[in-house]
């Protein structure tokens, strides 16, 4: 089907963006500039910011409790933002939306981004967050069962390394992965996925434009051939946990994160890879209040009650 209307609008109005080196102070501080005023914001029982102390030392996060109750399953969020971009406030909304529809205690993460801080800052946290889930359940009300982890683009590179890491550490204790338009092969061979040429230009996240975002990323010391870096490098996805792979029709790293479904079903872990028809890259940020987008937060729940 074609891009959404109320998609292509919104690009047709976007300004040409500025020559010259990214400057990553100025674009976050664009990215915040957007962010809605609290009275504005989904309502929930509770949300509070506090900070996860971890052997990878202190880490902000977010809690976002749904509703009250005795005990809650939890999901980690890590928001996208290629490394670099992005914060607890740009993804605060996706954050209350998960907690309302999932009924999961949220913890959204404030880990460190490059350039200022190296590989692997970034995914210390986040892996060293989820530990902390795990070692604070009583504080946190977990009441033992699910323990999600899940991120949209770069923050969803990060929930597949934190679950192939933690696999290998032998802590058996993330339930679910949950992958919003992952970025999982940092090669950026356009030769080596449909949907780099495909999407390459005209829908929002351009092909040409993937080796300048997260450059900053790799610079900083993030090897592309590193399966933590790239998931979909790793060898062996035997063991991991169930995943949820949502991909958008005109993205260019739309083929990279069904490819990973794939692998992921043939290493014997159940996968579920569901394409949204007429979204880009960032829907679930940027759309998602569009009743067509809207349903990936219920089949996030779904994905995640399945057999309960």
């Amino acid at each position: 089907m074609p891009l959404h209307p109320e998609i292509a609008r919104f690009l047709t109005g976007l300004p040409t963006p500025p020559g010259g080196p990214l400057d990553p102070v100025a674009m976050r501080a664009a990215d915040e500039a957007h962010v809605a005023p609290l009275d504005e914001r989904l309502p929930l029982h509770a949300v509070q910011d506090t900070t996860a102390k971890t052997p990878a030392g202190d880490v902000p996060v977010r809690i976002y409790t749904p509703a009250e109750a005795d005990g809650y399953g939890v999901l980690v969020y890590f928001h996208g933002g290629a490394f670099f971009l992005g914060s607890m406030e740009t993804h605060d909304h996706v954050a209350r939306s998960l907690a309302k529809e999932t009924g999961l205690k949220v913890v959204s993460v404030g880990y460190r981004l490059a350039p200022e801080a190296a590989f692997p800052a970034g995914l210390d946290d986040c892996h060293a967050v989820v530990r902390w889930v795990a070692e604070q359940g009583e504080s946190l009300a977990w009441d033992g069962t699910t323990l999600a982890v899940a991120g949209d683009s770069s923050g969803g590179a990060f929930a597949a390394a934190v679950a192939a890491r933690a696999h290998d550490e032998g802590f058996d204790r993330i339930t679910h992965q949950i992958l919003y338009y992952p970025s999982l092969d940092l090669d950026f061979d356009a030769d080596r996925y449909a949907s780099l040429r495909e999407n390459a230009e005209g829908y929002g996240l351009e092909t040409a434009g993937l080796k300048p975002f997260n450059a900053f990323y790799l610079d900083s010391g993030a090897d592309p051939a590193d399966p933590l870096v790239s998931p979909l490098k790793r060898a062996d996805l035997t063991g991991l946990p169930p995943a949820l792979v949502v991909t958008a029709q005109y993205d260019p790293l739309r083929d990279e994160g069904e490819f990973y479904g794939l692998r992921l079903a043939e290493a014997g872990v159940e996968a579920k890879v569901s394409r949204y028809e007429g979204a880009g890259h960032g829907f679930v940020q940027h759309f998602s209040w569009l009743p067509e987008y809207r349903r990936v937060f219920a089949e996030t729940r779904d994905f995640l009650t399945r057999g309960k």
